[in-house]
């Protein structure tokens, strides 16, 4: 009897524990599940780059902001652009995005950075919606990969800005965390405009990396350089600061320069913010 007695203690004390255990999620398991960077609020905005972060299910997020486009020659072009996504499983969200382009149908910029739009191009844009997969085991994991799917949908938006045909996209999505608050995110992606061989062949790719690090507990910077095109490859570079006030908080002010392709030269000016609701917002 003694001889067993150690085995039916060790018994009982694993099935004490295997509860207490099993109540923990993979993230809550990971010991960098609290690090500021993983439960902060993590925009898809500003800038090129979307993160590779996913929402939690019950999660919801609003990103908004206003950007003036600025070229060398002719009329600039002020804009903005509202995202709602929405997590409904754990490794999945939906997301919902609309531009919104001001001025009169007099003075519109036809550019590289406005591909196609016409001389009366005000007003609402195409109404763009996706998803977004997380590939990696967990959000908490330092390296993250996600997909993200798109597609602005046809004859959406105001007239001189709506299109007849589907215009799907697709990015991988990749983060690696650098200590409790620092990330190099980077995306690698290919858009078009329609779906038959043809818009495949006239389709773009596009790429970016940027760095987001802190400066104190609530505010932080980014710099980000980009690309996209095909055979002639627009490229360019942001940098701005963000505050955070809360946890699910953020408000942003970027600058940036088209470097190469048509539209080389010009300079954009942005401010915007991102709201998280649901989940850890303290």
């Amino acid at each position: 009897m003694r001889k067993t007695t150690p085995l039916v203690l060790a018994v009982l004390l694993a099935g004490r524990l295997t509860p207490a255990l099993a109540q923990n999620t993979p993230d809550e398991n990971n010991p960098n599940f609290d690090a500021p960077f993983v439960l902060h609020v993590r925009p898809d905005r500003p800038g090129q780059t979307i993160t590779a972060g996913v929402l939690r299910a019950g999660e919801f997020q609003l990103e908004t902001g206003l950007q003036r486009y600025s070229p060398t020659v002719g009329t600039g072009l002020t804009s903005s652009t509202a995202t709602l996504r929405i997590g409904f499983f754990n490794s999945m969200e939906f997301r919902v995005t609309q531009p919104y382009v001001y001025g009169t149908p007099s003075n519109r910029l036809i550019s590289s950075e406005t591909p196609g739009l016409r001389p009366d191009s005000v007003g609402w844009a195409p109404v763009t919606v996706g998803t977004k997969l997380m590939l990696t085991p967990d959000r908490a994991s330092r390296f993250q990969a996600s997909l993200l799917v798109e597609v602005a949908l046809p004859n959406t938006g105001s007239a001189g800005m709506r299109r007849s045909s589907w215009a799907p996209s697709g990015r991988l999505l990749l983060s690696q965390q650098l200590g409790r608050r620092a990330a190099l995110e980077g995306n690698i992606g290919f858009t078009q405009y329609g779906l038959t061989a043809a818009d495949v062949s006239r389709g773009q790719y596009l790429g970016s990396l940027a760095l987001t690090a802190p400066i104190t507990d609530n505010a932080g910077y980014f710099v980000e350089g980009y690309g996209r095109g095909r055979e002639q490859l627009t490229s360019g570079a942001n940098a701005g600061l963000y505050y955070r006030p809360w946890t699910g908080l953020r408000f942003d002010a970027t600058v940036g320069r088209v470097l190469g392709g048509l539209g080389a030269g010009a300079t954009t000016v942005g401010i915007g913010l991102g709201l998280r609701l649901g989940g850890n917002t303290h």
